[in-house]
This record gives C-alpha cells, sequence and structure tokens, in this order.
C-alpha cells in the first residue's frame, strides 16, 4: 500500500486579537537618539578621511630629488652645482652627462626632468621638458632665473667695456606639450576619470553580471570598449595625448581592466563588501600616491616610489610616457598594469569556485495523509 503525504499547514489566530490588530494604528519606528548623533559623527569622520586622502600628498610634498642633468667643464660644474643646491636646499639630483646631446637624450627617455648645459664660450641653457610636469618646469625655472641673477651680479662687479651686456641664461622647451593643452591641465586632469572609470565597470559588474565566464567576457568588453571611448575624446577630439593612438588605446583599456577587476575580484572572494575595499585600495590609497598632479620623487617618505606599482601611478605615467616620451622606457608600466590585472582576474575565477558549495535545504517534517482525520 502506497502511503500519500501532504503539507499541513496549522494556522491559528483569536478573533479578538484580529480585531483589535485591524483597529490598531500602524506604528513607526523612530532611529535612535544615539545611533543618530553616531550616524553624523561617522559622516564627518568618512569626509575627513577623503580630505586627507587627497590633500595629505600635496601637503607634505618636499621639493627634493628632481632628477637634472647636467654638462660642462667640470670646475664650472662643480661651481654651478653648489651653488644652486645651496640656492634650492638641495632640491635637485645631480646627473653629470658628456654634453647637449646626451642631456636631450636623458630627458627624452625620462631618465632626467631637465637638463643645464654649460659651456665657456657661450651662455648657459636650461632644457626643460614642460610635457613632463608642471612643478619640474617651474623648478627649473626657478633654477634659470637664479643662474641669470648670479651672471649680472658677476657682470657688474667685472669691469666689461661700455655697452657690453651680460650673458643671457636661454630656456629650451625640448618636450613641450601639446598645442591643444598647453597648460598641461589636461592630461593631469584626466589621471582622475581614470580612476573613476575603472571604478564604475568594476562595481557594475559586480552588481549586475552573474556567472564567473560572463564576469570575465564583462571586463574584457568594457575596458576595451572604455579605452576606445577615452582615447577618442582625449587622442582624437580633444588632442591632450599625443603618440600613436593605438597604444593610447591599449594603455587606457589596461588601466581600466586593472581597476574594475580588482573590484570584481575583491567581490568575488568576500563579496558584497568587495567593492567597497577594492575602491578603498584605489581612490583613498593608490590614487593620492599615484604622482599625477606632481613628481613621485616629490611625495613625502618612499610613498611617491610605492604609489607606481599601484593602477593610477602606472597608467599616469605609462599614458604621459607614450604620449610625449617615445624614447621612455615603459616595460615596468605595463608589467604593474597586467599583473593587477591578470590578479583581479584570477580573483575572480578563485572567488567562483569557493563559493560552489552544497545548498543547505531546510528539513521539512512530512505527515501521511489522513493523519488528522484519523
Amino acid at each position: 500500500m502506497q502511503t500519500e503525504y501532504t503539507f499541513c499547514i496549522v494556522h491559528k489566530q483569536n478573533n479578538h486579537s484580529v480585531k483589535g490588530a485591524a483597529m490598531a494604528q500602524p506604528v513607526r519606528p523612530h532611529t535612535r537618539w544615539g545611533f543618530t548623533a553616531l550616524f553624523g559623527l561617522l559622516g564627518s569622520l568618512i569626509v575627513g578621511v577623503l580630505v586627507l586622502a587627497f590633500l595629505w600628498p600635496v601637503a607634505t610634498a618636499e621639493v627634493h630629488d628632481l632628477p637634472v642633468a647636467i654638462s660642462g667643464p667640470g670646475a664650472a660644474v662643480q661651481q654651478v652645482e653648489a651653488a644652486i643646491d645651496d640656492a634650492t636646499d638641495g632640491a635637485i639630483a645631480w646627473t653629470r652627462v658628456d654634453d647637449r646631446a646626451a642631456a636631450v637624450s636623458s630627458i627624452e627617455a625620462r631618465d632626467t626632468s631637465g637638463a643645464l648645459v654649460l659651456s665657456t664660450d657661450a651662455a648657459p641653457e636650461v632644457l626643460t621638458a614642460s610635457a613632463g610636469g608642471t612643478a619640474a618646469t617651474q623648478l627649473l625655472g626657478h633654477v634659470a632665473t637664479g643662474l641669470q641673477a648670479q651672471l649680472d651680479a658677476a657682470f657688474a662687479a667685472s669691469r666689461a667695456p661700455a655697452g657690453a651686456q651680460p650673458p643671457t641664461v636661454t630656456t629650451t622647451d625640448v618636450v613641450p606639450l601639446s598645442a591643444d593643452d598647453p597648460n598641461g591641465s589636461g592630461l593631469t586632469a584626466m589621471s582622475f576619470p581614470l580612476v573613476l572609470g575603472g571604478m564604475i565597470g568594476g562595481i557594475l559588474i559586480s552588481l549586475l553580471v552573474v556567472g564567473v565566464v560572463r564576469r570575465l567576457v564583462a571586463l574584457l568588453v568594457y575596458a576595451a570598449a572604455t579605452g576606445l571611448v577615452v582615447g577618442l575624446v582625449t587622442h582624437t577630439w580633444f588632442g591632450i595625448l599625443g603618440g600613436s593612438f593605438g597604444l593610447d588605446w591599449l594603455a587606457l583599456a589596461v588601466s581600466m581592466l586593472g581597476t574594475a577587476s580588482l573590484i570584481v575580484g575583491c567581490t568575488a572572494l568576500l563579496g558584497p563588501r568587495g567593492i567597497a575595499i577594492g575602491s578603498v585600495v584605489t581612490m583613498l590609497v593608490a590614487n593620492p600616491i599615484s604622482g599625477a598632479a606632481l613628481p613621485a620623487q616629490f611625495i613625502v617618505g618612499p610613498w611617491g616610489e610605492i604609489g607606481q606599482y599601484f593602477v593610477p601611478g602606472a597608467a599616469s605615467t605609462l599614458v604621459r610616457s607614450i604620449s610625449y616620451f617615445p624614447s621612455a622606457d615603459t616595460a615596468q608600466q605595463w608589467l604593474v598594469l597586467a599583473a593587477w590585472a591578470v590578479g583581479g582576474l584570477v580573483l575572480s575565477v578563485a572567488g567562483h569556485f569557493r563559493s560552489r558549495a552544497p545548498i543547505q535545504l531546510p528539513a521539512v517534517e512530512l505527515e501521511p495523509a489522513g493523519a488528522h482525520a484519523a
């Protein structure tokens, strides 16, 4: 004989209690006063952390160790180095080169940020690279002004013939910025959209795309499409970026992929809190020390160098080098971005397999059919 089972739901209620509940007014819960005050305090702390993270590198920046090449007669080089070091409080790290051509090559390779060329039969020349950043160019401008003042003082102390003029320090920009971005403000400003674009992609994919393979495909498509759009705007439309459009597109895409895959990977491994962790690492840790607005050497302590091993720092340096310094060695930046991108993809796959646990269904008590009737 086959026994049939049915699910039985027993619901008891009191008519008086139901009637009273229907007549009762709905109760609207209020937030407790303690939590209300605590929420306000926590909000102020969060804003304080944001302000501190973005202003700390600028407020604590120190002008030091800016690499500058120098060439010329040995005695003159020693004299000028000592005078400028005293005037700038050791802000420059000198690199001696053979001649002007070697100085230009070191600037184009981004080994130095500028150069000073001395000669026995010509006035000194200061070589700058405005495409390398405003802060370095301004410092070298101060060096040129100070050097001119020293030459004027020496000329005035000498018994020069009537009508003679002191030598004039010339300044040459060997790597200028694009005519469409003469102040470099666009190149500096685009670093933040790169960070924000990667974060938006990572957050949207984490929330809206389900399935490890689909997330990986979404990451690759998003990075390629976003890199293309940003490249068209910054390279083709506004003229902020120069050089090869293909390389610019690839650099922008890998930068977006590095940030987006980090957030998706953290989410796959840690759940929704992974979005917060990936965003905090990118926005509050890596972005302020990226060196996009000022030379990495100026950031206090080792943080400027550390920032070059995060996505924002490597992306900013890579995009600037591709656009204006084709002779520069960009292997480190490509490796850093590739490592973050691949690492995020690996985390996504690892989180997928880690969460594939058997689903435990709640136990259900079964009763034979007709039990209540009996």
